[in-house]
């Protein structure tokens, strides 16, 4: 049987802004082609790349480190929660913003990566992609939590409501023990359920968010 892998992850190139308020990340050359090309006799050259950036670039996922310094952080974050794992993709009308429990009522989610397809990742890189975007209830991860969700991802700025000075979602998820991946992108192309879902951050000690190049197959 012929398996597809399908690409769900936005992007990351100079300059680019993720979240309203940092910095993009800035990539170029450490050791260009030309400069290493004299250390070789036989015609080698290589090039070595330097990104200073923020954690929170393009794709990432958020481990319970990000929001409790008690928490598993990138290192601690077991594979079993990141790779390979079962896929569920919940489609959302367009135009809904606030996603409430009701959608997740008579889905079985236990140790499932379980996606929210909203669209609204045809707006990213633009003016509108932060304003009025699809979060989740606080009521719906709780739910996720209590049924046992392995990881919950969304392909909007933010799993939580950012026009409130709270952060529920990421509380619940968090402090469950559920990582969390933000700004996925091209879930249409995914089935409903049958996939195994990928989303692997570097095994970094001391931070609680990293891009990946989350990816499903098919």
């Amino acid at each position: 049987m012929t398996r597809r892998i399908v690409d769900l992850s936005h992007l990351i190139e100079d300059g680019m802004i993720t979240y309203a308020g940092l910095p993009g990340p800035h990539i170029c050359d450490f050791w260009t082609r030309e400069a290493s090309a004299e250390n070789y006799d036989d015609g080698a050259s290589f090039q070595i790349g330097r990104i200073d950036m923020v954690a929170n670039t393009g794709t990432y996922v958020d481990a319970p480190f990000h929001r409790f310094a008690d928490g598993a952080d990138l290192a601690d974050l077991s594979l079993d929660r990141l790779a390979d794992l079962p896929g569920l993709v919940i489609r959302m009308p367009s135009g809904v913003a606030a996603i409430g429990p009701a959608v997740v009522e008579g889905r079985d989610v236990a140790g499932h990566a379980v996606l929210f397809q909203t669209g609204w990742d045809a707006h990213w890189r633009t003016d509108r992609y932060p304003i009025g975007h699809p979060y989740l209830e606080a009521e719906t991860a709780r739910l996720l939590a209590q049924r046992g969700a392995a990881l919950v991802g969304i392909d909007s700025y933010n799993i939580d409501n950012t026009g409130a000075r709270t952060r529920p979602v990421h509380t619940i998820l968090l402090g469950a023990g559920i990582p969390i991946c933000e700004h996925l992108t091209g879930l249409e192309q995914l089935p409903d359920r049958d996939f195994r879902f990928f989303a692997v951050p570097p095994k970094i000690r001391g931070m609680g968010t990293f891009p990946v190049r989350a990816h499903a197959l098919l």
